[in-house]
């Protein structure tokens, strides 16, 4: 019988889009679509990179689908969409003007092309019923093998459109087995680590505290496949969303035991009305598959941060000392020109001026209940305003640095006065307070205008200032936007993106400036507001023990260079000298009162700052690897080593091992196994002797990798730094 002739054009016209395979590889990894069932899109593959290209024709897109024919398929589906025939968690979701809630996305073209430091494939996709498009983007960078995903959602029909999820990405896997690595924080314990197994049904990780989105849950996670993950071997996911906002991670493990990975945006109380012609941006959402565990993800991230995201991320970094902690609001002009110069005698470059330099008369920020929203200098406390300062420090020998809170307003405050309608307060409430402030509403263009004016005024008036430590120290209470009015329901994504607009106006317009991220510590760490700032602030937790697990956690995902970490008088139980050396790891500042410390404990402090200026290109630049893990041992341990492998340097840490404890030999990694290293123990303070002597010794990298030296020691709350030189 032959067949209709419409019946016969419809398969050629599958067979022929079935055929059409998408490939987006890295070095070390290969993500593959293909087209099917009448035109829709399916992931294939993800997985270790395939050696011989012809092997992409194996690959089958119903991997991952179950389904009866052409007509119905089931999972898999590059961008699931809500209203199909899904039976799990969907990235897309739209109400249409007639109320109807299904979408189905055909594939509709794509093209590749060179973008800096890789490949962007861009995939068009479209409903068939409805003028409604979705473009996904994938950039691959091949050789860092990090791969950054967004999506974008646009429409022509006559009226708004609602959105109702809006995922960047979704992945699929599968497996033998899965294992979740989270990370929990909140004030002062930033970053604890929780593994679980993930078994039949859906996990979710999600933040809802509006605009510093890791004040409990870090945007980030690692999944071990065949088990937990492990540092050094082993198949490993590590994923990080680019978005300071709300977000959503989703796991969920079908019936097939197939998992599905969702990333983006947190839909939670966020239906978005979608004008026609208007385009929704996700954010970016960047992955790495790692074959070798979790230490050659953090470097895949660590490199790819330093050449492409970071602000200024292959540029110098600055030391510092920070007068928080040694005067708190408890300040004057005179007392300050002092501590500038106590930072040049202690070595550092520049000097921070912290809080409580602002604000007037009874708004004068005495305390954390007033000034916020004022920032004009305190007379009081600096009459010679903030170019005096600039002076100060200049004479002093180190650069001058300044905070800022600007997103916020204290009630208390001349600005609240003249303009209560531009904070986030709910009419017809009582109002809850924060930290005695109230957050700006930066949907509003004046509120953005108004903030990016704080930098822009403050660097007019004083272009001489070289580092801003931009404070965020509230989360998004009272929600409502006077801003927005009938909108409420986009009040959180539009806060955020009107934040990074302002990001983006300080960036574009001081692009020398360096930058702090700071949100009553580490709650804000992503990586698009880090487009825009050169570090960010880990913790206010500065206990050098707790710091160890702090900036192991951190770690996993970004560069040492990025990572701000300070000497303060935390834990009088640790040494000066292993306070100094846990912060030595990371980009080194000083937030401490030197009055306050011993003749010796200020030259082992000045010592130190001249080793790490010298020893920074092997830090800031060098590749990380975790040798020791606080979490499975009483040590930690962390090398870096350049990129040539001629040098290294190797921290270890002895924070509580117990008495005559038997430990292993340090077994050093990324090191050339051909040639010869000598080893020399730095950071010694003067009139000792090192606890470590191989002078005159040299050891093959391939020994110090597979045999080791015996470098970890019995004693509480100690630290040695070691230099490796390839001779």
């Amino acid at each position: 019988m032959k067949r209709p002739a419409s019946i016969s054009a419809l398969l050629l016209i599958c067979c022929a889009l079935s055929a059409q395979t998408i490939r987006i590889s890295t070095c070390e990894t290969d993500l593959v679509f293909k087209v099917a069932n009448k035109g829709r899109l399916y992931q294939a593959y993800l997985g270790k990179s395939l050696r011989n290209s012809a092997d992409i024709d194996h690959l089958s897109w119903d991997e991952f689908a179950a389904g009866d024919g052409l007509n119905v398929v089931r999972g898999g589906e590059a961008y699931a969409t809500t209203g199909s025939e899904e039976y799990y968690e969907t990235a897309f979701g739209m109400v249409h003007n007639d109320g109807n809630r299904s979408s189905y996305l055909y594939y509709k073209g794509h093209e590749q092309k060179a973008v800096e430091g890789g490949t962007e494939t861009i995939i068009r996709l479209a409903d068939d019923k409805y003028p409604v498009n979705v473009t996904l983007h994938y950039v691959a960078f091949e050789k860092e093998n990090i791969i950054k995903c967004w999506s974008e959602i646009s429409h022509n029909e006559k009226k708004p459109v609602t959105l109702t999820r809006f995922s960047s990405n979704l992945l699929y896997f599968k497996r033998p087995s899965y294992f979740l690595n989270e990370y929990v924080s909140d004030w002062a314990r930033e970053v604890q680590q929780f593994t679980e197994e993930l078994k039949g049904g859906k996990k979710q990780l999600e933040s809802r505290q509006g605009s510093r989105s890791a004040e409990f849950i870090q945007p980030f996670f690692e999944i071990g496949f065949d088990g937990p993950a492990q540092e050094d071997r082993g198949e490993v996911l590590m994923g990080n969303l680019g978005w300071n906002g709300n977000f959503l991670f989703t796991f969920e493990v079908d019936h097939h035991g197939i998992l599905r990975v969702i990333s983006g945006i947190n839909p939670f109380e966020s239906e978005y009305r979608l004008k026609p012609g208007e385009v929704f941006r996700t954010p970016d959402f960047f992955f790495t598959l790692s074959q070798q565990g979790l230490g050659q993800g953090s470097r895949n991230f660590q490199r790819w941060a330093r050449n492409y995201q970071l602000k200024d991320g292959r540029g110098d970094r600055f030391s510092l000392l920070n007068n928080w902690e040694n005067t708190f609001f408890d300040f004057d002009q005179a007392k300050l020109a002092g501590i500038m110069k106590e930072g040049a005698n202690l070595g550092v470059d520049l000097f921070l001026l912290d809080d409580g330099w602002f604000g007037n008369g009874k708004d004068a920020r005495e305390s954390d209940n007033a000034g916020l929203g004022d920032w004009e200098v305190n007379h009081a406390k600096i009459p010679g305003g903030v170019p005096a300062l600039v002076d100060a420090a200049k004479d002093a020998g180190v650069k001058f640095g300044i905070w800022i809170e600007p997103e916020m307003v204290n009630p208390q405050s001349k600005l609240y006065r003249q303009h209560p309608d531009w904070a986030l307060e709910q009419p017809d409430r009582d109002t809850y307070l924060f930290r005695n402030q109230l957050v700006l509403d930066l949907a509003n263009p004046k509120v953005q205008d108004y903030v990016f004016g704080i930098v822009d005024g403050l660097m007019k008036e004083n272009p001489d200032i070289e580092f801003f430590k931009w404070d965020c120290n509230s989360p998004i209470t009272n929600k409502f936007s006077p801003y927005q009015k009938s909108e409420q329901q986009q009040m959180y994504i539009d806060h955020v993106r009107g934040l990074y607009k302002v990001m983006e106006r300080v960036s574009e317009s001081y692009p020398e400036l360096h930058m702090m991220l700071c949100s009553g510590g580490g709650a804000r760490c992503d990586y698009e507001s880090l487009r825009h700032f050169t570090e960010f602030w880990l913790s206010d937790n500065t206990d050098p023990v707790e710091r160890c697990y702090i900036q192991w956690g951190f770690s996993q995902f970004f560069p040492a260079k990025a990572m701000c970490a300070h000497v303060t008088s935390w834990n009088s139980d640790a040494s000066v000298k292993f306070r100094v050396d846990v912060a030595s790891m990371c980009k080194l500042g000083f937030d401490i009162g030197l009055q306050d410390l011993s003749g010796e404990e200020l030259a082992y402090c000045q010592m130190a700052i001249r080793n790490w200026n010298r020893l920074k290109p092997v830090i800031l630049e060098g590749d990380m690897y975790r040798l020791v893990s606080p979490y499975e041992s009483d040590h930690m341990s962390v090398e870096y080593v350049t990129e040539d492998k001629s040098r290294s340097v190797l921290f270890v840490y002895n924070i509580f091992p117990r008495y005559s404890e038997t430990a292993c030999k340090l077994r050093f990694q990324g090191l050339d196994p051909d040639r010869m290293y000598s080893v020399r123990e730095t950071n010694v303070p003067e009139g000792q002797e090192p606890e470590f002597d191989f002078e005159g010794r040299s050891f093959s990298g391939d020994f110090l990798m597979n045999v080791g030296l015996d470098l970890l020691r019995n004693s509480h709350l100690s630290s040695n730094v070691f230099e490796i030189d390839a001779r």
